[in-house]
């Protein structure tokens, strides 16, 4: 079974076709999402937690794209860090994610949509408790 992928035709091109799948423009974008720091994760579903729980990295988790031939959008579904300014880790995100994809691919990115799902606090220090005898 073929996995669909969307094809992307140079103009004038006799060496054949170029296709990109959906799933490659999803691993780029999640990957340059969490590389802003302030980004806590991507949430994903149920889905991608069984897929962690078994020990799957799923890098396209949190994210959702449209590719046609020329263009893509992309919706991200974060958790972002408690006390970050989420105006600006969303701007951010969204220039990192359009500057990779559209680096790596090839493809015109219409649109980066931004959901902020959750916060995620710092995990508290575990402390050692020391005995006395």
């Amino acid at each position: 079974m073929e996995k669909e992928g969307k094809e992307i035709v140079e103009k004038g091109s006799k060496l054949g076709s170029i296709r990109i799948a959906d799933e490659v423009v999803s691993i780029i974008a999640g990957l340059a999402a969490t590389e802003i720091d302030g980004v806590a994760g991507m949430s994903g579903g149920i889905v991608s937690g069984v897929a962690e729980m078994l020990g799957r990295k799923n890098f396209s988790k949190g994210v959702k794209v449209e590719v046609g031939e020329k263009e893509a959008a992309v919706d991200l579904f974060l958790i972002v860090k408690y006390g970050v300014r989420i105006p600006d880790l969303a701007l951010a995100v969204q220039e990192n994610v359009k500057q990779a994809i559209e680096t790596m691919t090839g493809l015109s990115v219409v649109e980066v949509n931004v959901h902020v799902q959750g916060v995620g606090f710092p995990e508290p220090e575990k402390t050692e408790e020391v005995r006395v005898h």
